[in-house]
């Protein structure tokens, strides 16, 4: 994939950019070496001061970025705003809070006598440079959860962003150049996936995080493990989204058609696969439908947008073909299905498709197994909760899951069996800076966010001191 900038609403290309070459690389992964030596013997009152900073300007520019967000990747314009607001949040956040979760801790003294230490203690150091390789559906938010409690622990950074964002990563190495960062604390390289190799294999790269498909995060995961260098992998999502008898339906659809097509359909963790208990099915169906088939498709710069396009030609053909081959096997379309009629200005030429609800879903369709990335619902009716956590866990993802019931034993239950690094009941699954995230299973491994996350990038160091 060429590196450039082309508007996903009219297919039209308005930016290219050369990729560093070998020397520019080089100098970079220097600089941030350089500035690791320096960034990891600063206080957290400094660390604090340069993100709360960070997420000023971040709040200044919110109107401009939000802009080259929805320009690069179709995201609605709406959903863009509020993305660049969640990331000012999630850095003040930790900011606060980084001190906190990276203090020593110290063991009762009579727990560690035996050990002949008069007293011991686990402190976390920073690792020194890592790799963060980005996806472009939330191309602010996704590196920023890796960037802010990275930053905060005393590491550097260096961004490997998705080829169709160019303008947004050069936006985030501005920005933390502009918050005051020292040179190399935080770099954008402007490469191809076939330079990343490379990149990782240098021996002043510590450490990789990436959020991307599952192809990705195996050669990550296989050039790290061959390196022998620590990795967190955010793959791809299936999600489940369970409907009891006890649920409040209207409420479960009204959220169900958010969870579907947040971000145009394009999340890891919206909600694919509508797995309804029978009592309720018919009810939720038909909700559910009607929800979908109301929501406006259109340009998405305009704020009355739902739904913009999908961010390129390959992404629509891959979620046609997964829907094409679902009706040739014998699914049922209960709205949607294709691409957008009466579209113009230019739209007819971007790469929409239409809000899609399916049910008869069976094995032998793609669709069952593979992950839906656009507007597009599988529907599935279950008789009890036994047949619905089988349905649920009949997958090879496993990063988050929803139920909507309130019946407590239920609840117990789903979090008991359903294998999803989240569990969320009666709402939409989302992340927050004060709760980890990640999955089991093809969904990857390792946490972002909260504790867990500012510290899988740091050294767990055992503090012993004698009599």
């Amino acid at each position: 994939m060429p590196i450039a900038t082309v508007n996903p609403a009219n297919g039209e290309t308005l930016r290219t950019f050369d990729a560093l070459d070998e020397q520019e690389i080089d100098r970079r992964i220097s600089a941030a070496h350089r500035a690791f030596r320096a960034h990891r013997t600063t206080g957290f009152a400094e660390r604090a001061r340069l993100l709360n900073r960070a997420a000023d300007l971040l709040d200044e520019d919110r109107e401009d970025i939000a802009r080259t967000m929805t320009l690069e990747m179709g995201k609605p314009l709406g959903a863009a705003r509020a993305e660049a607001a969640k990331c000012a949040k999630a850095m003040r956040w930790y900011a606060a809070h980084a001190e906190h979760l990276l203090a020593d801790e110290y063991p009762d003294e009579a727990d560690v006598k035996d050990s002949g230490a008069a007293r011991a203690c686990v402190r976390y150091r920073p690792l020194g440079p890592v790799l963060a390789v980005m996806p472009w559906n939330f191309p602010l938010w996704q590196v920023m959860r890796f960037a802010a409690p990275a930053l905060m622990a005393g590491n550097t950074g260096l961004l490997k962003h998705a080829s169709n964002v160019p303008q947004t990563a050069l936006y985030l190495e501005d920005l933390f150049s502009r918050a005051g960062y020292p040179e190399g604390c935080f770099q954008t390289l402007l490469i191809g996936s076939g330079a990343v190799e490379a990149v990782l294999r240098d021996p002043r790269v510590v450490a990789a995080t990436l959020t991307g498909s599952e192809p990705a995060g195996r050669s990550v995961a296989s050039v790290a493990g061959d390196e022998i260098k620590k990795t967190v992998l955010e793959l791809g999502g299936s999600d489940p989204f369970l409907v009891l008898p006890s649920a409040d339906v209207a409420g479960a659809a009204r959220t169900a058609v958010t969870a579907r097509t947040q971000n145009n359909g394009q999340s890891c963790i919206a909600a694919k696969r509508f797995i309804v208990h029978t009592d309720v099915y018919d009810e939720f169906a038909e909700r559910f439908t009607a929800g979908m088939r109301a929501l406006t498709v259109g340009d998405p710069m305009e704020d009355s947008t739902e739904v913009g396009p999908l961010s390129s030609e390959r992404g629509r053909a891959d979620l046609e073909e997964l829907v094409d081959d679902a009706v040739r096997r014998g699914a049922t379309v209960l709205c949607g299905g294709g691409r957008p009629e009466h579209l113009d200005g230019g739209l007819e030429r971007g790469w929409f498709y239409t809000p899609t609800v399916l049910t008869g879903i069976t094995p032998a369709m793609r669709i069952h197994r593979e992950e839906t990335f656009g507007p597009v619902a599988t529907l599935y009716r279950v008789t009890g909760l036994d047949e619905a956590v089988e349905l649920a866990n009949d997958t090879s993802f496993g990063l988050s899951s929803n139920v909507w019931t309130r019946d407590e034993e239920e609840m117990d239950r789903c979090v008991r069996d359903l294998e999803a690094g989240g569990v969320f009941f009666n709402g939409m699954t989302a992340s927050h800076p004060a709760l980890p995230f990640g999955g089991v299973k093809r969904s990857g491994y390792g946490r972002e966010l909260a504790d867990h996350g500012i510290r899988e990038f740091c050294n767990t160091t055992t503090v012993w001191y004698g009599p």
